[in-house]
């Protein structure tokens, strides 16, 4: 100690023995107590374990106050206390003796899982504890006070001073406590018990499981959504339930009370001003009026306020008007919002983070997600096998993000206990309670894949006796995998199919067709993967180029099964990469961009665009189909130069079917419009003379905006309008089997100038000789010695010539037959093997006997195309069942090829050219 001190000049004078004793015990209490005070340790502060992957918002997590948000977006107050932060923690053999007063050994991070970085555990428990203490703010006196859970996983216990307050099974609702008869005075404490069994008991869980991998994700147990305490008066609001009724110009709201018939008052506000209010009861219905109402969508996501009294209680929320349906437009069935068909294209969001796996780390990373995938140009999400925070649902709202709202599913694989199933059936209906006022929910999903399917007939009655409100889909991916024979109810047909896009049925007069699930296209981005053993997407490509240009082929491909086969929607696997899957726009730690994002948006947009009719793919063959009732097997064609329409079907003539299909071409008079050259008399357009539609040569004067038409929504409500370029006003109009341009004259006119512009009724684009024998000659520069050949059953390019044998010469000559799956387009049988095709399998072509099957027809089938490269007497071969694959020569060897896909026989700078082919007589006779 320092002579000079205060400590020692507040020693006391030395005078005597006693004294002096007394003084050295005293001088030797403060040294020691002196030296303690200087060389102890501060308690070590509580930190997150490092995760495998860190988000941007990882160190932002603050543990005295992580999510410090107001939890309920729905239902708000002005007073509450959050009780997130490090609350003590420990692992127990049971939930019967709670550890009322003592400390834990361990700490947690609430509110995210155990299993998580973020938490501070990092293990997984099956049975544990959390404690903390709190104190009430004074200013509360008087009123009662709820314990507000957002969710733990799966069955709590809580208990407030040694009382125990009750038990909840669940792990993806809220619930609260009113512990104001437990309170004291001062310091208060909380104890949770969690048991967490994952997939060893029957329980709604979704993709957790203990033993993770593949497909199958980390669990997270224990509590995962904010904690928090509020101020309420004895009798108080305890849900809105607001259903928007457009048609009737109101709100229908649902006050749910702690006790029902209590008199409540509603406002709806815009902008802070009250534009409708009503008085009703706890309970029971009443309608709120929002006249001349804004309507939410997507384009235009805008919410009212809400604010509803119960005597002293006050509480906040808000709603969007807008309604959801379904309706026959343009000959589909189609689900509508607002009463207009509006394709609904979205990705499967699975909700985990690296960091804090079902709890993301902020509030801004919560949103995060949904802006991204709004900015890429989607207008929808499917919260897949999970339920997220109200907050999440708010970001949805907020953003204009329509939801598929996927039920948690019971364990994939093995039918579900009767205990099993009736959990799953009281978190079912909470769900669908609970969410009542999500404005962007417009679907909900009951089962996915079959996965703990049962009964779903009849859980989709329930579904929609709890909800009339929005459709219903039984079971996503109802075609495949663990799913039960479909019961035919609901709202939904729903098929997956990965990479795809495809679809196994067609919509029914009932049934509206969705694609649950498609994609997965991934890519390894080295230092931002979960995994370091397996890793999984359903098709990988090599560079972030390739993974973009498939991508845009792949969604470029869903037009035409939304006009040709009558898809409503549709799901990308997916926004982020999770755990081992690396199939995401964004890597798990969403730090990496895994694809151009301006061109995702690019082509998502043109999706939309060709969904709304604006939209037209220049450069393909389409057919236009009448949407007027009882007249939708009719198409336009041509005949004697004169445009009518007439029923076409599969069993119809060549004629028919070349006669009506037609190129999209750019507008002639503007680009910015389309014009539609005839298939089969190239250099001749669908015009407008004297309002009648005709199919003629460039005449020139006028023939230019003549024969130019610009897209406009189906004036039906579903489909094309073709407005005339030349005539303002007047759109191409079918009427007693006639074309002609017309204004409106109102009763079917808006049907009958409405087209469904679906896939060429003749798929071939260019012409090969049925019966003749022919040989395909190279096309690439260098290598124009080379032909098309089979060898030992397989197809390769080989130099063959007319001094070649006869034997070569006769494996390089096919003759041309009408396509085994299509007739429009072609097969080519080997001339020296008569009754054997080439076919391509697994990518690659060879030569072989029809086995008789479906799949063996369409893989022998080929369309032939323009030539990718030009060039007179050229062509290209398209597969008809891989529409944007093409017969490739690569390194002597012959494939199904696409520009920009994953294997190495794709792209290249030299793609067209070895995707073109000189169509020549046969070298062998």
């Amino acid at each position: 100690m320092a002579a000079g001190s205060a400590s020692a000049r507040s020693l006391p004078a030395y005078r005597s023995g006693d004294d002096m004793r007394r003084w050295l015990i005293l001088f030797i209490s403060l040294l020691l107590a002196t030296l303690s005070a200087t060389t102890a340790l501060p308690a070590t502060a509580f930190t997150p374990k490092p995760p495998r992957l860190t988000t941007p918002w990882t160190n932002q997590v603050s543990v005295t106050n992580p999510l410090p948000e107001y939890p309920r977006p729905q239902l708000t107050r002005t007073d509450w206390q959050s009780l997130n932060g490090v609350w003590q923690f420990a692992p127990a053999a049971t939930l019967d003796s709670p550890p009322t007063g003592s400390n834990l050994a361990e700490e947690v991070l609430v509110p995210y899982p155990i299993e998580s970085a973020l938490s501070g555990i990092q293990r997984h428990e099956e049975r544990m504890y959390y404690r903390r203490t709190f104190t009430v703010p004074a200013s509360w006196s008087g009123q009662h006070v709820q314990l507000n859970f957002g969710s733990v996983m799966w069955q709590s216990k809580v208990w407030v001073n040694g009382t125990l307050l009750g038990s909840h099974e669940g792990g993806y609702d809220a619930f609260s406590y009113d512990i104001t008869s437990a309170l004291r005075a001062g310091s208060n404490e909380i104890i949770v018990g969690v048991w967490a069994p994952v997939d060893t008991q029957d329980i709604p869980l979704g993709k957790q499981r203990l033993n993770r991998g593949g497909i199958w994700y980390t669990p997270s147990s224990g509590i995962w959504q904010t904690v928090w305490l509020e101020p309420t008066a004895a009798t108080r609001i305890t849900r809105l339930d607001t259903t928007p009724n457009v048609a009737a110009g109101g709100l229908d709201l649902v006050v749910q009370g702690s006790s029902a018939g209590q008199s409540v008052h509603a406002q709806v506000l815009s902008g802070g001003q009250v534009v409708g209010e009503a008085s009703g009861t706890t309970g029971a219905q009443f309608r709120v009026p929002v006249p001349n109402a804004r309507l939410w969508s997507p384009d235009d996501p805008f919410l009212y306020e809400l604010k509803v009294t119960l005597g002293s209680d006050a509480v906040g929320g808000y709603f969007g008007m807008r309604s959801v349906g379904k309706a026959m437009l343009g000959g589909v069935l189609r689900p509508t919002l607002n009463g207009k068909f509006v394709f609904q294209l979205g990705t499967l969001d699975q909700g985990y983070w690296p960091d804090g796996l079902y709890t993301a780390p902020t509030d801004d990373a919560l949103r995060f997600d949904l802006e991204q995938q709004k900015a890429l140009g989607f207008n929808m999400v499917r919260k897949h096998i999970k339920v997220e925070s109200a907050r999440w649902f708010y970001w949805a709202d907020k953003l204009g993000l329509m939801v598929w709202q996927d039920m948690p599913a019971l364990v994939a694989g093995r039918n579900a206990s009767a205990t099993g199933e009736a959990r799953y059936e009281t978190e079912l209906r909470r769900m669908v309670d609970n969410h009542k006022g999500i404005t962007s929910i417009v679907q909900w999903i009951p089962f996915n894949e079959g996965w703990g399917e049962f009964q779903a007939g009849r859980i989709t009655d329930l579904v929609k006796s709890l909800d009339p409100t929005r459709l219903v889909n039984h079971n996503s991916g109802s075609n495949c995998c663990d799913s039960d024979p479909d019961p035919g109810n609901g709202d939904i047909i729903d098929d997956h199919m990965y990479v795809g896009p495809a679809v196994a049925r067609a919509p029914s007069s009932t049934r509206v067709l969705q694609l649950g699930e498609f994609g997965g296209l991934g890519l390894h981005v080295p230092g931002h993967e979960w995994s370091t053993g397996d890793t999984f997407a359903y098709e990988m490509l090599p560079t972030s180029e390739a993974l973009t240009n498939r991508y845009v082929q792949v969604a470029d491909q869903l037009p035409d099964l939304i006009t040709g086969s009558g898809l409503s929607g549709s799901v990308y696997t997916e926004p982020t990469d999770v755990e081992d899957e690396i199939n995401g726009f964004f890597t798990y730690d969403r730090q990496v961009h895994k694809m151009d994002f301006a061109k995702v948006r690019e082509v998502n947009l043109r999706v939309l665009a060709a969904a709304n009719g604006t939209k037209l793919p220049t450069g393909k063959l389409v057919s236009f189909r009448v949407t007027t009732p009882n007249y939708t097997n009719r198409y336009l064609r041509h005949v004697n130069g004169v445009a009518g329409t007439e029923v076409v079907d599969a069993n119809s003539n060549q004629g028919l079917k070349q006669d009506a299909s037609f190129w999209v071409r750019s507008g002639l008079s503007n680009s910015g419009c389309y014009s539609f050259e005839s298939r089969n008399f190239p250099g001749q357009y669908l015009r407008q003379r004297d309002l009648r539609i005709y199919k003629e040569a460039n005449s020139g004067g006028t023939f230019a905006a003549d024969a130019t038409f610009c897209t406009r929504p189906g004036l039906s409500g579903g489909g094309t309008s073709l407005e005339s370029a030349a005539r303002p006003g007047f759109f191409l109009r079918h009427r007693n089997s006639e074309v002609w341009l017309d204004a409106d004259t109102g009763g079917s006119y808006r049907d009958d100038a409405t087209w469904n512009l679906v896939p060429t009724w003749w798929k071939s684009g260019a012409d090969l000789s049925v019966g003749q024998v022919r040989t395909f000659r190279v096309t690439t520069a260098g290598f124009t010695n080379r032909v098309l050949r089979h060898l030992d059953g397989n197809a390769r390019t080989d130099v063959i010539d007319a001094n070649s044998s006869l034997t070569d010469r006769r494996d390089a000559s096919f003759v041309i037959r009408p396509g085994l799956a299509d007739s429009t387009c072609y097969s080519l049988e080997s001339l020296n093997f008569p009754g054997q095709y080439l076919r391509h399998s697994n990518y690659r072509l060879s030569k072989a006997t029809s086995d008789g099957t479906a799949t063996f027809q369409k893989d022998a089938t080929f369309c032939a195309q323009p030539p990718r490269a030009g060039g007179a007497g050229n062509v290209s071969l398209q597969s008809i069942n891989y529409p944007t694959y093409y017969v490739r020569h690569a390194s002597e060897l012959v494939y199904i090829a696409t520009n920009g896909g994953a294997n190495a026989w794709d792209g290249g700078s030299s793609y067209d050219a070895d995707t073109t082919w000189a169509d020549q007589a046969g070298l062998g006779g």
